[in-house]
């Protein structure tokens, strides 16, 4: 019998031991990772490459935006899925491209099960939008990008994502390791991002 491993990604003790008890009295599953923050579940995802990555949207250290933005970067074959406690994150379906499913915490067992079941066969559970609908978003996204950063931070964010650090990118432009360190300060701000990684994920992709 062929088991599909999964890791499970967030920073509530009681959802994870729920999650844990819910797969292991299912066949055809494998827990193979409990995470309870986004720096571990990243690290985990790599080096384990499990089947099917479960993940909290709000984790300490990374999001779970933020960790799919790396996964698609880095062209990890995990099939992410967000858990989530509310409808209401609007951002969540536009950003969400590239996970497999989003599934509700207050579901069913029943439905997640059936839910990871089809993730597992490859099926995506999300709604695709339309190549117009895309091309918008992008062209949107784009837009907001380029009026948010400066061309300063545009020039820091594109070193970056070619790997330099701060004092190789300070030599590149002749401007001391300090000011980089408040430019990528700004950065992250502006992009609602919390380090590096990320932000040479957006900028690749």
């Amino acid at each position: 019998m062929r088991w599909t491993s999964v890791l499970v990604a967030d920073c509530h003790p009681v959802v994870l031991q729920g999650l844990k008890s819910i797969l292991r009295a299912k066949s055809g599953f494998r827990v193979v990772a409990c995470c309870s923050d986004g720096t571990s579940c990243i690290e985990a995802i790599r080096s384990l490459v499990p089947d099917i990555a479960i993940l909290d949207v709000s984790m300490p250290g990374l999001t779970g935006l933020e960790i799919l933005a790396i996964a698609k970067a880095e062209n990890l074959p995990t099939r992410l899925v967000f858990f989530i406690a509310s409808v209401e994150d609007r951002k969540l379906t536009v950003s969400a491209a590239g996970a497999y499913a989003v599934i509700m915490k207050d579901a069913a067992p029943e439905i997640l099960v059936k839910s990871l079941r089809q993730v597992a066969d490859g099926q995506r559970l999300l709604p695709l939008p339309s190549s117009d609908q895309v091309l918008r978003e992008q062209r949107a996204a784009s837009e907001n990008t380029l009026t948010m950063l400066t061309d300063r931070e545009h020039q820091i964010m594109r070193l970056v994502s070619e790997g330099l650090s701060n004092k190789e990118i300070g030599r590149r432009l002749r401007i001391s390791e300090g000011t980089i360190k408040v430019h990528l300060h700004h950065i992250y701000q502006k992009l609602e991002i919390s380090n590096r990684t990320t932000l040479a994920a957006l900028a690749i992709s």
